[in-house]
């Protein structure tokens, strides 16, 4: 009975190291069964099968390793896939659906460790700020800014401790972003899309960039992390009608003189504006962008200030919009674009059109328009009196 429990211990073992979490997803789970075998062969005195091993190879879990490029910062995976010169006992086709089963329950958990840890780490890190708010020892000015650097900073490092997700962001030389207070507009895609843009904004944006205010609906305040969270940070919100992702967006106009006002103020304390044209969450993000609202556009026109571009990809194979489709795991890659043209279009139109064509392509499909096509929808917004070529921004 001893050597029973024995075997079935050393064989949880056997099994839970060659299924690790979120980054070993390289190894064979086939080679586990044949461990197991040998284990059961050593007990009843007979002699194992020396091939049904690993052969002299040492499985060690991936480590995410960040490479600096010129363009693009890119996530890789050191891996080792351990082999087995025995036939599989299982099914190939049953065998690789329970591998995905397995990648998808596992990053599923690391997600939702993470979004955990975000809800405590949050809270902790704004509070002794918002103290010294309190207690006059900052300003309002310091406080929204160190609470944005303190959500970032929770954001980046939490995703570092819990990888369940490979992001790759894709920057263009040229623009500086810190002379020039800019309204930037963004896809939005998934509940995540808040913690990718704080933990990727200094890669996106740069070191030097300006800390910056999101408009958000403002019902997300119901939510006492994310509540806590945009009070502290001084984001801007924006009255509408309970609905659901895919339902017409009914606006309490009265609100729009005050986020004006709010947003001229960022401007001058030195802030750049976050919108999201699309208004909400898009429930089908794989087949394009909603209708785009051009009030991005109108409040670049009135402050004169230009309109800069990021897209998101397949944050979305993690957390879909669509409650039916929720945390079902789908895929774990997420790519993050940014372009550095200031763009200045001639009307609302022109804004709809190149942010549908350039950010939708990308949130479509997780890749730039082809060359032609993108420099001819940047043109639009590059000012005939600016000696800037969108080639050399763009660096494309």
């Amino acid at each position: 009975m001893r050597q029973q429990i024995i075997c079935i211990l050393l064989s949880a073992i056997e099994i839970y190291r060659y299924v690790t979490l979120v980054d070993g997803f390289t190894c064979r789970l086939e080679v586990a069964p044949s461990l197991i075998h040998n284990r059961i062969l050593r007990r009843d005195g007979e002699r194992p099968n020396p091939h049904a091993s690993l052969t002299g190879t040492h499985y060690k879990p991936n480590l995410p390793v960040w490479r600096q490029q010129t363009n693009e910062v890119v996530p890789l995976s050191l891996s080792t896939t351990a082999t087995s010169d025995v036939p599989n006992v299982m099914d190939g086709a049953s065998t690789g659906r329970q591998i995905r089963s397995i990648k998808a329950a596992l990053t599923k958990m690391a997600m939702i460790t993470f979004i955990a840890s975000m809800c405590l780490a949050l809270p902790l890190s704004i509070l002794p700020i918002n103290v010294l708010h309190k207690l006059r020892v900052i300003t309002r000015v310091q406080k929204e800014c160190l609470s944005l650097r303190a959500g970032e900073f929770c954001a980046r490092w939490l995703l570092r401790l819990f990888p369940f997700a490979r992001v790759k962001t894709i920057t263009s030389g040229g623009g500086n972003f810190a002379d020039e207070p800019t309204v930037w507009v963004c896809n939005h895609t998934s509940m995540l899309d808040v913690f990718f843009l704080m933990a990727m904004d200094k890669r996106l944006r740069g070191r030097d960039k300006r800390p910056i205010k999101i408009v958000y609906w403002k019902q997300l305040e119901a939510n006492p992390v994310t509540g806590a969270l945009f009070k502290s940070c001084g984001f801007i919100p924006i009255n509408m009608a309970a609905n659901k992702p895919g339902e017409n967006n009914e606006y309490d106009k009265s609100t729009f003189k005050k986020f004006l006002k709010a947003s001229k103020q960022a401007f001058e304390e030195g802030f750049d504006i976050g919108i999201l044209p699309e208004g909400q969450l898009n429930p089908h993000p794989e087949n394009g962008l909603l209708p785009v609202f051009s009030g991005a556009y109108t409040l670049a026109r009135m402050s004169r200030r230009p309109i800069r571009m990021m897209a998101i990809n397949g944050a979305h194979n993690l957390w879909h919009p669509d409650e039916n489709v929720g945390m079902t795991v789908t895929g774990r890659d997420v790519n993050m674009r940014m372009y550095p043209t200031g763009l200045r279009l001639k009307d609302k139109d022109d804004f709809i059109q190149v942010f549908t064509d350039v950010v939708g392509y990308f949130g479509r499909f997780g890749k730039d328009l082809p060359n032609e096509k993108l420099v001819e929808n940047l043109r639009k917004g590059v000012q005939q009196a600016e000696a800037e070529d969108p080639l050399m921004v763009l660096g494309v």
